[in-house]
Protein backbone atom coordinates (compact mmCIF):
# COMPACT_ATOMS: atom_id res chain seq x y z
CA UNK A 1 0.00 0.00 0.00
CA UNK A 2 1.48 3.34 -1.05
CA UNK A 3 1.19 6.16 1.45
CA UNK A 4 1.35 9.85 0.74
CA UNK A 5 4.19 12.12 1.71
CA UNK A 6 3.28 14.07 4.87
CA UNK A 7 2.17 17.70 4.43
CA UNK A 8 4.36 18.87 7.34
CA UNK A 9 7.48 18.10 5.34
CA UNK A 10 6.85 16.28 2.06
CA UNK A 11 10.49 15.24 1.62
CA UNK A 12 9.79 12.10 3.63
CA UNK A 13 8.54 8.98 1.86
CA UNK A 14 5.59 8.53 4.19
CA UNK A 15 4.06 9.68 7.43
CA UNK A 16 5.24 6.46 9.08
CA UNK A 17 8.83 7.05 7.99
CA UNK A 18 8.76 10.60 9.36
CA UNK A 19 7.17 9.47 12.65
CA UNK A 20 9.70 6.65 13.03
CA UNK A 21 12.67 8.93 12.42
CA UNK A 22 11.22 11.57 14.75
CA UNK A 23 10.74 9.15 17.61
CA UNK A 24 14.25 7.77 17.29
CA UNK A 25 16.07 11.07 16.69
CA UNK A 26 14.24 12.75 19.58
CA UNK A 27 15.37 9.88 21.82
CA UNK A 28 19.09 9.81 20.95
CA UNK A 29 21.12 7.03 22.46
CA UNK A 30 18.08 4.83 23.09
CA UNK A 31 16.98 1.74 21.17
CA UNK A 32 13.49 0.34 20.66
CA UNK A 33 12.03 -2.91 19.34
CA UNK A 34 9.94 -3.02 16.18
CA UNK A 35 6.77 -3.77 18.15
CA UNK A 36 7.43 -0.90 20.56
CA UNK A 37 8.05 1.48 17.65
CA UNK A 38 4.90 0.29 15.87
CA UNK A 39 2.88 1.14 18.97
CA UNK A 40 4.55 4.51 19.40
CA UNK A 41 4.05 5.62 15.79
CA UNK A 42 0.62 3.98 15.45
CA UNK A 43 1.54 1.73 12.54
CA UNK A 44 1.61 -2.00 11.92
CA UNK A 45 4.77 -3.98 12.67
CA UNK A 46 5.19 -4.98 8.96
CA UNK A 47 4.97 -1.30 7.93
CA UNK A 48 7.53 -0.26 10.54
CA UNK A 49 9.73 -3.20 9.49
CA UNK A 50 9.70 -2.06 5.83
CA UNK A 51 10.51 1.54 6.72
CA UNK A 52 13.21 0.42 9.17
CA UNK A 53 14.85 -1.74 6.48
CA UNK A 54 15.22 1.29 4.21
CA UNK A 55 16.49 3.53 7.01
CA UNK A 56 19.02 0.97 8.28
CA UNK A 57 20.25 0.45 4.71
CA UNK A 58 20.72 4.22 4.33
CA UNK A 59 22.55 4.16 7.69
CA UNK A 60 20.19 6.73 9.26
CA UNK A 61 19.28 4.08 11.84
CA UNK A 62 21.38 1.54 13.70
CA UNK A 63 20.24 -1.96 14.54
CA UNK A 64 21.32 -4.40 17.20
CA UNK A 65 19.80 -7.58 18.56
CA UNK A 66 18.77 -8.18 22.12
CA UNK A 67 17.77 -11.79 22.49
CA UNK A 68 15.25 -12.31 19.69
CA UNK A 69 14.39 -8.62 19.41
CA UNK A 70 15.73 -6.35 16.72
CA UNK A 71 16.51 -3.01 18.36
CA UNK A 72 16.64 0.23 16.39
CA UNK A 73 18.15 3.60 17.23
CA UNK A 74 19.18 6.86 15.60
CA UNK A 75 22.62 6.73 14.00
CA UNK A 76 24.13 9.78 15.67
CA UNK A 77 27.40 9.29 13.75
CA UNK A 78 25.71 9.82 10.38
CA UNK A 79 26.93 13.05 8.73
CA UNK A 80 23.37 14.45 8.60
CA UNK A 81 22.31 13.29 12.07
CA UNK A 82 22.43 16.68 13.78
CA UNK A 83 20.67 18.52 10.95
CA UNK A 84 18.09 15.74 10.51
CA UNK A 85 17.38 15.67 14.24
CA UNK A 86 16.73 19.42 14.26
CA UNK A 87 14.57 19.23 11.13
CA UNK A 88 12.49 16.43 12.64
CA UNK A 89 12.15 18.32 15.92
CA UNK A 90 10.82 21.41 14.12
CA UNK A 91 8.40 19.59 11.84
CA UNK A 92 7.14 16.42 13.55
CA UNK A 93 8.59 17.03 17.00
CA UNK A 94 5.81 19.24 18.43
CA UNK A 95 3.55 16.24 19.01
CA UNK A 96 6.17 14.50 21.10
CA UNK A 97 7.66 17.57 22.80
CA UNK A 98 4.23 18.94 23.79
CA UNK A 99 3.23 15.53 25.16
CA UNK A 100 6.41 15.33 27.25
CA UNK A 101 6.28 18.89 28.59
CA UNK A 102 2.55 19.04 29.34
CA UNK A 103 2.32 15.52 30.85
CA UNK A 104 3.43 16.87 34.21
CA UNK A 105 0.87 19.70 34.38
CA UNK A 106 -1.39 18.92 37.38
CA UNK A 107 -5.05 18.74 36.38
CA UNK A 108 -4.38 18.45 32.63
CA UNK A 109 -6.68 15.62 31.58
CA UNK A 110 -6.34 16.14 27.84
CA UNK A 111 -3.81 18.02 25.75
CA UNK A 112 -4.46 18.75 22.08
CA UNK A 113 -2.56 20.57 19.38
CA UNK A 114 -4.73 22.68 17.08
CA UNK A 115 -4.22 25.35 14.43
CA UNK A 116 -1.88 25.24 11.46
CA UNK A 117 0.42 22.57 12.89
CA UNK A 118 -2.51 20.19 13.46
CA UNK A 119 -3.83 20.98 9.98
CA UNK A 120 -0.48 20.10 8.36
CA UNK A 121 -0.23 16.94 10.47
CA UNK A 122 -3.70 15.98 9.23
CA UNK A 123 -2.50 16.39 5.64
CA UNK A 124 -3.74 19.88 4.74
CA UNK A 125 -1.22 21.62 2.52
CA UNK A 126 0.24 24.98 3.40
CA UNK A 127 3.34 26.68 4.74
CA UNK A 128 5.40 25.27 7.60
CA UNK A 129 3.76 26.50 10.83
CA UNK A 130 5.69 29.13 12.76
CA UNK A 131 4.00 28.31 16.07
CA UNK A 132 2.20 25.50 17.90
CA UNK A 133 -1.22 26.07 19.47
CA UNK A 134 -1.99 23.86 22.47
CA UNK A 135 -5.36 23.28 24.17
CA UNK A 136 -5.28 21.92 27.71
CA UNK A 137 -8.54 20.54 29.09
CA UNK A 138 -8.95 20.10 32.83
CA UNK A 139 -10.90 21.45 35.74
CA UNK A 140 -8.03 22.37 38.06
CA UNK A 141 -5.19 23.57 35.86
CA UNK A 142 -3.03 26.33 37.30
CA UNK A 143 -2.14 28.96 34.68
CA UNK A 144 1.43 29.18 36.00
CA UNK A 145 1.93 25.43 35.38
CA UNK A 146 0.34 25.77 31.93
CA UNK A 147 2.61 28.63 30.88
CA UNK A 148 5.70 26.99 32.37
CA UNK A 149 5.04 23.87 30.25
CA UNK A 150 4.52 26.08 27.20
CA UNK A 151 7.81 27.87 27.86
CA UNK A 152 9.70 24.57 28.19
CA UNK A 153 8.20 23.26 24.94
CA UNK A 154 8.98 26.54 23.20
CA UNK A 155 12.58 26.44 24.38
CA UNK A 156 13.02 22.89 23.06
CA UNK A 157 11.33 23.55 19.72
CA UNK A 158 12.65 27.03 19.05
CA UNK A 159 9.22 28.23 17.90
CA UNK A 160 6.33 29.85 19.79
CA UNK A 161 4.08 27.52 21.79
CA UNK A 162 0.72 29.09 22.65
CA UNK A 163 -1.18 27.24 25.41
CA UNK A 164 -4.83 27.91 26.20
CA UNK A 165 -7.11 26.02 28.54
CA UNK A 166 -10.73 25.08 28.96
CA UNK A 167 -12.54 23.23 31.70
CA UNK A 168 -14.38 20.08 30.69
CA UNK A 169 -17.65 22.03 30.83
CA UNK A 170 -16.30 24.80 28.61
CA UNK A 171 -14.87 22.27 26.14
CA UNK A 172 -18.29 20.61 25.79
CA UNK A 173 -20.29 23.89 25.80
CA UNK A 174 -21.65 24.76 22.32
CA UNK A 175 -21.70 28.46 23.28
CA UNK A 176 -17.91 28.50 23.83
CA UNK A 177 -16.76 29.93 20.49
CA UNK A 178 -13.19 28.65 20.61
CA UNK A 179 -14.17 25.13 21.67
CA UNK A 180 -16.89 24.96 19.01
CA UNK A 181 -14.49 26.15 16.32
CA UNK A 182 -11.83 23.66 17.35
CA UNK A 183 -14.26 20.72 17.33
CA UNK A 184 -14.68 21.38 13.59
CA UNK A 185 -10.95 21.64 12.83
CA UNK A 186 -8.09 19.13 12.85
CA UNK A 187 -6.89 18.27 16.35
CA UNK A 188 -3.93 16.14 17.37
CA UNK A 189 -4.40 14.52 20.76
CA UNK A 190 -1.08 14.27 22.57
CA UNK A 191 -2.26 13.42 26.08
CA UNK A 192 -5.33 11.37 26.86
CA UNK A 193 -7.22 11.45 30.16
CA UNK A 194 -5.31 9.76 32.94
CA UNK A 195 -7.14 7.38 35.22
CA UNK A 196 -5.93 7.13 38.79
CA UNK A 197 -5.54 3.67 40.31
Amino acid sequence: MRTQAPALLPVFRSQTQAELLTWLYLHPGQTFSLSDLARRVDASVPTVHREAERLVESQLLTQTTLGRNRMLGANLKHPVAEALGRLLELTFGPRQVVAEEFAGVPGADRVLIFGSWAARYAGESGHLPNDVDVMVIGDNVDRADLYAAGDRAQQRLGIAVNPVMRTHQQWDDPSDRLATELHARPLVEVLVERKDG
